[in-house]
């Protein structure tokens, strides 16, 4: 059977690991020194289609292949079309890329003043503290730096960043990301939070993680400990499908709720995974049960390589239409794309968009700039149009 059906089955338990010792299995160091990178590791357990075979040779020179034995536990090996499957084992199509694809999809690399900072929004910076994750989503917007495999040679500069934010007193909210930062050491983690914890004018820090989903173990009393002394931190994890909500999971995140920790969830709407009104749904009500407030639907970005992921937007809006009258409030995610280009996040509401045409949907982000994303699914345009109308191309260099 498998881990989600209807009646809301928790799926947990060793699978493939069955003689492993509990001691093990429960301990998050055990589970990254295990984890399955290579084609003919994940051959042992599963039947590859041809088309995932090749996927391995382009993965190489893209993003890497890292999977844990807890979340490979999830795919279902007699279904080439897992939901799970899908998300972390590579794809003959990741090499399918459309000239509307970046590497830099939300235009991250020119709002970066220094390495590891990404300073987009006048009172909130992004924080890159790692570029490796305990698995890889194929979908990955930061594909161009995650796990290294494309060159990139991230190199973050803790004290830069820190001064940074120090010098920048119109900060008020830091989001550690990266990569994933629960990836770090507790004595890493400890000594990022203590420094910005002593900043006065930060309001808030955030971590983002999915850490919980790929690899629950990581939250053990230490870092929770931790985590606790913190006393204005709250944590986004990133749930795509009812099937990740494990047992592991729930405990996870009700030791990281119970630690006074507010959890909200971020889920990336993909093609043939939860591009459905009940997936959606019923994952929704799981978050609900895990102390996790749903707060953002992604559109999938323009990542290069990744058409094989990207719905119609007009697909995620249908969905919260759908949802809304049938589920409590609290589990209605907000619906949002990131620009093509750098215009951040829009809200995708009836004030916030407009269809041009049969392949544009034109949205107006914070600033009022409008930004054009395509209703097919090849890609988008990322050239900025003014509120007044002015077709601005000189921060594409096309001026």
């Amino acid at each position: 059977m498998h881990p989600f059906d209807n009646n809301k089955v928790w799926f947990q338990g060793k699978g493939h690991w069955q003689s492993t010792p509990d001691e093990d299995w429960n301990n998050w160091k055990w589970q990254m020194k295990n984890r399955l990178f290579r084609q003919e590791q994940i051959e042992k357990y599963i039947e590859l289609t041809e088309e995932e075979k090749l996927g391995f040779s382009i993965a190489k020179n893209k993003l890497s292949v890292a999977i844990t034995p807890h979340f490979f536990n999830l795919i279902d090996p007699n279904d080439s079309c897992c939901p799970i499957r899908r998300q972390v084992i590579p794809s003959n199509r990741e090499g399918e890329v459309s000239s509307m694809e970046f590497d830099d999809p939300v235009g991250e690399e020119k709002t970066m003043p220094v390495p590891c900072i990404v300073h987009r929004y006048p009172d909130r910076i992004l924080f890159l503290a790692t570029d490796r994750c305990a698995a890889y989503c194929r979908y990955c917007t930061r594909s161009r730096m995650v796990s290294n495999a494309q060159g990139y040679g991230f190199h973050p500069t803790f004290e830069k960043g820190i001064e940074y934010i120090r010098e920048n007193t119109r900060i008020r909210d830091v989001l550690i990301s990266g990569g994933d930062p629960l990836l770090m050491s507790d004595s890493k983690i400890d000594y990022i939070l203590s420094i910005l914890s002593t900043i006065e004018h930060l309001e808030i820090i955030r971590i983002g993680s999915r850490i919980p989903i790929f690899c629950p173990q990581r939250i053990t009393p230490s870092l929770l400990t931790i985590l606790s002394k913190v006393p204005n931190l709250w944590m986004s994890i990133h749930t795509n499908h009812p099937s990740e909500c494990t047992q592991e999971l729930r405990f996870a995140c009700h030791e990281l709720s119970n630690t006074g920790i507010p959890l909200g969830n971020q889920s990336v709407l993909l093609k043939g995974i939860n591009d459905s009104a009940n997936v959606i749904k019923s994952l929704l009500h799981r978050l609900l049960i895990m102390k996790v407030r749903p707060y953002y639907l992604y559109q999938c970005d323009l990542v290069k390589g990744s058409s094989h992921f990207r719905t119609d937007p007009r697909v995620g809006l249908s969905i919260i239409e759908e949802l809304r009258g049938h589920t409590s409030g609290y589990a209605i995610p907000q619906f949002v794309i990131d620009a093509p280009g750098g215009g951040g996040k829009i809200p995708i509401n009836p004030d916030s968009y407009q269809i041009e045409g049969d392949d544009s949907l034109i949205l107006r982000n914070y600033e009022g700039k409008r930004f054009i994303y395509p209703l097919n699914t090849d890609g988008a345009r990322t050239i900025s149009i003014t509120s007044k109308g002015k077709k601005d191309l000189s921060q594409y260099g096309l001026a």
